[in-house]
């Protein structure tokens, strides 16, 4: 199990929040911990290595780092996906499954989605469009978890407690 998290925001908070919500989900991750940022988005990972033990450290992105991705779970027919995709030209750095979510945004855009066959959530920001993709599977086995910002940004994380970190949200009880 690997942890996810992230912040988009407009006033400054990404970068500052993303440490705490990142340490929050260390004991989902033991074998690495990465972040990313630029601008108003910030993505965090803590990794449990199962599948490409070297070169699966994320967050990962694409060859000019447009697409910047976190993710958590598996994708089953991640082979047969990065075959039809190295044969339309594609490159690969990794042999895991994060990277084949990459490239197949790039090449089918929202419609990969549907190609996807597992249990997983992941972050995705893509850079072009200025857009947070929040995704989880069908049946919802991978935990995600989001909250909106008052600057209208959003928080995330594989555990409540990721969110938490991010003294911004709104911690008020909401009975509706």
């Amino acid at each position: 199990m690997c942890g996810i998290c992230g912040i988009l925001s407009t006033d400054g908070l990404a970068q500052a929040a993303l440490q705490a919500q990142t340490a929050s989900l260390a004991h989902r991750g033991p074998d690495g911990t990465g972040t990313w940022h630029a601008g108003q988005v910030a993505l965090g990972h803590r990794r449990l290595a199962i599948i490409d033990l070297a070169t699966g450290d994320q967050p990962l992105g694409n060859e000019d780092g447009s697409l910047q991705i976190v993710f958590n779970g598996e994708i089953y027919n991640f082979a047969a996906l990065r075959a039809e995709l190295l044969a339309l030209g594609h490159r690969f750095r990794t042999a895991g499954d994060s990277e084949v979510i990459v490239h197949a945004l790039e090449q089918w855009g929202d419609a990969a989605l549907d190609r996807l066959d597992g249990m997983f959530a992941f972050a995705l920001w893509d850079a072009r469009r200025e857009r947070l993709l929040l995704v989880r599977d069908r049946v919802g086995k991978k935990p995600l978890y989001y909250a909106a910002l008052p600057d209208g940004g959003t928080v995330f994380g594989s555990e409540i407690k990721a969110v938490l970190a991010q003294p911004a949200v709104d911690r008020t009880l909401d009975p509706d």
